[in-house]
């Protein structure tokens, strides 16, 4: 049924706009983001034309669309302790080399003819001895290859296509949005700790409609993917006893559509977006023997969403509002925990609101908040006896993060504290990104994470983790 009453619309949808730009001809500015971050954003202009060079005849190649990232990462947890998940129960945890990895990274970009964008980023990682990968490979050396984004944009008019693997973020809240659940993700270690980085692509057609001072934005996911569950000796793995596997679709057809319309003013920007969807994170039927396997299974659900923000100097303010037709009540809070999906087959409706700032200290300094809080209507309706929620009342996250750059840019300090609204859990990490010229950066990270036993993060509490990591660019 939610699929009839959100494609007929969308379909009626894509007719008006169709209409609605036919002879407008205003060119876009290109929306493609750049996976590598500031690092390998160099500024052209940094000197003026003081080392300027003659012209030359030389051809351009399809290789100068080439960007390559080559990095060493090693992660300890570095501190001997125990952990207590049930009262009684003690756990103890060593200190130990989690993660010893060589990856590479590339970008491909090339605009190679008027109004044509091909883009690409994808990466190869290598596991070497003392990761948990090599252990879980039979002690061998891991070998991963993954295609991020591979898509093809047009630009004609006052509109742009693009089909491929590829991203849609919504919401204004930085890393903290109630809307921000149209791509699935992968918290695969502590080496990822951002919802900028852990976001996975997907197979998506976009098709965005520009106008002078708004937007309409639409997708079709034409293969719907869930969260990876993490693999063993992981730190977020659980074992359960029983084998929680991906899900197998087998014949089943599964898309989801959505649309954005977008309002720019003089300082402040409102959406509105609806979409048909499926949670990225799984649900499962657990053995009544309590070993075998799992039965990984879907939900499909309605989005109903708005978001505005309100630029006061240098303070911008942001706001999402997001209602949720039909979602499962005992999903995990913690992105991590990917065996941790419901198991309760009751659907309730659920409000979620997202709200913080932006400030910008100075050129060099920011720092923003974004606190999250969600509320299940009605979230005892249709239970038996003995069956409890999870998500109880109103249950959510804050995250707060700041940033400052020295030296002309070339060292970076920053900071993360993320925690439970019910105060349960406290996460804080520490980074130094320093880099030593255009092509070498060395980059070191602390992280520490406490607990109680009324969250899944009690198996991390008192964790004190430290890494470093060296890259080459070129």
């Amino acid at each position: 049924m939610l699929k009839r009453l959100f494609l007929y619309p969308f379909a009626m949808l894509l007719l008006l706009l169709a209409t609605m730009v036919a002879g407008q001809g205003t060119k876009p500015e290109d929306p493609a983001g750049d996976p590598f971050g500031d690092e390998l954003n160099f500024d052209d202009d940094l000197f003026g034309d003081a080392f300027d060079s003659p012209e030359t005849t030389k051809e351009p190649s399809w290789l100068d669309g080439f960007t390559v990232r080559l990095s060493q990462q090693l992660f300890w947890q570095v501190n001997n302790h125990s952990v207590e998940p049930i009262p009684g129960l003690r756990i103890p945890k060593q200190a130990d080399l989690e993660n010893n990895r060589l990856g590479l990274n590339f970008r491909y970009q090339n605009a190679f003819a008027p109004g044509w964008l091909l883009q690409s980023t994808g990466q190869a990682r290598w596991d070497w001895k003392d990761d948990y990968e090599y252990a879980d490979n039979n002690d061998n050396i891991d070998t991963e290859y993954r295609i991020n984004e591979l898509y093809l944009q047009r630009s004609f008019g006052q509109q742009s296509l693009k089909f491929g693997r590829q991203t849609v973020v919504w919401g204004e809240t930085v890393g903290n949005s109630v809307l921000d659940v149209i791509n699935h993700t992968e918290f695969r270690d502590f080496t990822i700790i951002d919802i900028e980085d852990a976001r996975l692509n997907q197979w998506m057609l976009v098709w965005d409609v520009f106008s002078t001072d708004s937007q309409w934005s639409s997708f079709i996911n034409l293969y719907p993917e869930f969260n990876p569950v993490a693999l063993s000796g992981s730190p977020f793995y659980a074992n359960t006893g029983y084998n929680i596997g991906d899900y197998k679709r087998g014949s089943e057809s599964l898309f989801e559509v959505g649309t954005q319309w977008r309002k720019s003013f003089e300082s402040s920007d409102i959406s509105f977006m609806a979409a048909y969807l499926y949670e990225n994170q799984l649900s499962y039927d657990y053995p009544s023997e309590g070993y075998g396997d799992a039965l990984a299974k879907n939900n499909d659900f309605a989005l109903l969403g708005f978001s505005a923000n309100r630029a006061i100097g240098k303070l911008l303010l942001n706001l999402d509002l997001a209602i949720s037709l039909g979602v499962l009540p005992n999903q995990s809070s913690f992105p991590g925990m990917t065996a941790q999906g419901s198991s309760l087959e009751i659907k309730k409706d659920q409000i979620g609101a997202s709200l913080g700032f932006e400030y910008a200290i100075s050129s060099d300094q920011s720092i923003s908040l974004g606190i999250q809080a969600n509320k299940l209507i009605d979230e005892r309706e249709g239970l038996v006896s003995g069956q409890v929620p999870v998500n109880e009342g109103v249950f959510g996250s804050w995250l707060v993060r700041y940033r400052n750059a020295l030296s002309n840019g070339n060292l970076v300090v920053s900071s993360t504290l993320q925690g439970d609204l019910e105060a349960d859990s406290l996460f804080v990490a520490l980074g130094v990104d320093y880099s030593v010229n255009d092509h070498w950066a060395v980059a070191g990270q602390i992280i520490s994470t406490t607990a109680n036993q009324q969250t899944p993060m009690v198996l991390f509490d008192a964790d004190v983790r430290v890494g470093v990591t060296v890259t080459y660019s070129f």
